[in-house]
């Protein structure tokens, strides 16, 4: 081996590959954890033998809206918060698109105590619903029925809703009762993401903003609602 390859050189080297290794693992944004973590979320409920009714009808929804985590906590006077994503089908080519990225928050009245998190997961059922997300905020109950969906391996019911919400909680919580719920569009976690400013009708309706880091989401959304 040649001296300018000396061991002390090869050390060095090393280190550097490695540490720029380390950098780009670090420099994953948020935007793309919550990405991540949404897929996750989402396969959670596509392998629920409990989502039944679920997984027959996302095929009819126009669009799946995903948060990872919504934290509930409170006592007497509590609330709930977190962040998502949607997802919408273009209702031209029948492809699947986004993510634009949102924030969920909800205040509360009542007799409750202690910290629970939940999964959640969110079909987008008519024109109605999906236009009222693509505004800056909606809050839901007033803009857009929301309904719990049928739970269960043999749910059948047909539910009539703009919205039809599903979640699993990790706490002491039966879950998230998203009526009265503010879903707002995030416009810098969109920029974070496509490093542009972009609205989500540019994500999600004109198309003019896409990343790669999105494609395993969009592939498995894809999938799971028929078109491959």
């Amino acid at each position: 081996m040649s001296n300018r390859f000396s061991t002390p050189a090869l050390r060095w080297l090393l280190a550097l590959l490695l540490a720029t290794s380390a950098s780009a693992a670090l420099a994953q944004s948020a935007q793309q954890k919550l990405v991540n973590a949404a897929d996750t979320t989402f396969q959670n409920f596509m392998r629920d033998p409990d989502m039944a009714w679920l997984q027959q009808n996302i095929g009819r929804a126009k669009g799946v809206l995903i948060a990872p985590e919504v934290a509930k906590a409170g006592f007497i006077f509590g609330g709930s918060g977190g962040r998502a994503v949607l997802v919408v089908r273009d209702a031209k080519s029948g492809k699947w698109v986004g993510p634009a990225f949102y924030t969920l928050a909800t205040a509360s009245v009542g007799f409750q105590a202690g910290i629970a998190v939940s999964e959640m997961l969110t079909l987008v059922m008519n024109d109605k619903a999906l236009n009222s997300l693509l505004s800056d905020s909606v809050k839901l109950g007033p803009d857009a029925s929301v309904a719990a969906g049928p739970v269960g391996a043999g749910a059948k019911a047909d539910v009539v809703t703009d919205l039809v919400s599903y979640s699993r909680s990790k706490g002491v919580y039966g879950g998230v009762n998203l009526d009265g719920t503010v879903v707002a569009v995030s416009k810098d976690w969109n920029e974070g993401f496509y490093q542009k400013p972009v609205s989500a009708p540019d994500i999600l309706v004109r198309m003019t903003a896409h990343s790669k880091g999105a494609d395993k989401l969009i592939g498995d959304v894809s999938r799971a609602a028929g078109r491959r």
